[in-house]
């Protein structure tokens, strides 16, 4: 996030409640001003409130932490508050999409994809329409993905919905993959069994999308679109889906390199509209599809 002649930044996280998006509510409240706004989003308004005053009592916040209740499936929601935040704050300066829905081993991938596909897939598309226009010069709009969201990481046949698609092509492709799943046609037409795999990748193919049409503009003013792969998280999200947690970060920790990228003097062009693991871009064409057999993905 780069200084600007502005008094005071504005700064966003979905899904900040817990794990991450709280570490990350923390970690910009304690690098931001004390003239500063960190908005700390979530849908359940009792934690959203507890989780606000928590950080806000911490010995080392030094910007206003305010919770904001927002269910990210309601894309009018995040609209009008979208409108809000021009109509009083001129814009915004940091905006983390970070929220997921849970999805546990032994529930049915197919039974809970239209929740997941809603939180993690139509939110991200809408936090980054209503958003991206809001962003000021020398922002960040970061997308919390996972290694998983590498193109790669499909079949080749389904290669082509997403590589260099628009934003609205990608959309088409998630609610095609959505119907696929309803209609108990989606692993003859190719797709993942697991939800994460497509869903990760439509929402990096998201990001690429609006970055293609910003890049000269925002590199110009020193502004970062990118898609992020925090590592693994030691989370009650992630935990059931490891057998091995010896290599898992605290959310504090995987918190850290997300930050950089939001408090990073000017862009690497490099980083910018591309999927980004502790400062290293991770190519779009990389990967390759995971075994289904196995359950333990690598985050």
């Amino acid at each position: 996030m780069t200084a600007s002649s502005r008094s005071s930044h504005v700064a966003l996280v979905t899904g900040a409640n817990q794990g991450l998006g709280r570490a990350l509510v923390e970690g910009l409240a304690a690098r931001m001003s004390p003239d500063d706004l960190v908005l700390l989003t979530g849908r359940n308004p009792q934690r959203v409130a507890e989780a606000a005053r928590e950080v806000g009592a911490l010995p080392g916040t030094r910007a206003r932490v305010e919770g904001r209740v927002l269910d990210v499936t309601d894309t009018g929601a995040i609209a009008r508050l979208a409108e809000e935040l021009q109509d009083r704050c001129g814009g915004v300066d940091v905006v983390i999409s970070n929220a997921v829905a849970r999805v546990l081993p032994e529930e049915s991938q197919a039974e809970r994809a239209d929740e997941y596909i809603d939180v993690s897939n139509v939110a991200t598309h809408a936090v980054l329409r209503s958003f991206g226009p809001l962003l000021r010069p020398g922002g960040r709009l970061l997308v919390v993905a996972s290694s998983l969201g590498t193109l790669g990481r499909l079949p080749a046949r389904l290669h082509h919905l997403f590589d260099g698609a628009s934003l609205e092509q990608v959309e088409q492709a998630v609610e095609s993959w959505r119907s696929a799943i309803h209609d108990k046609t989606a692993q003859e037409a190719g797709w993942p069994l697991w939800l994460n795999v497509p869903s990760k990748v439509a929402q990096v193919a998201a990001v690429r999308a609006v970055a293609a049409e910003r890049r000269e503009r925002d590199l110009a003013t020193g502004t970062l679109i990118a898609a992020v792969c925090p590592g693994m998280i030691d989370t009650a999200t992630s935990r059931p889906w490891f057998s091995d947690y010896s290599q898992a970060q605290s959310p504090a920790r995987a918190a850290q390199a997300v930050l950089d990228l939001v408090f990073a003097e000017g862009v690497d062009p490099a980083l910018y509209g591309e999927l980004v693991r502790f400062g290293q871009v991770l190519p779009w064409h990389g990967g390759t599809p995971p075994v289904e057999q196995d359950r333990l993905l690598t985050p």
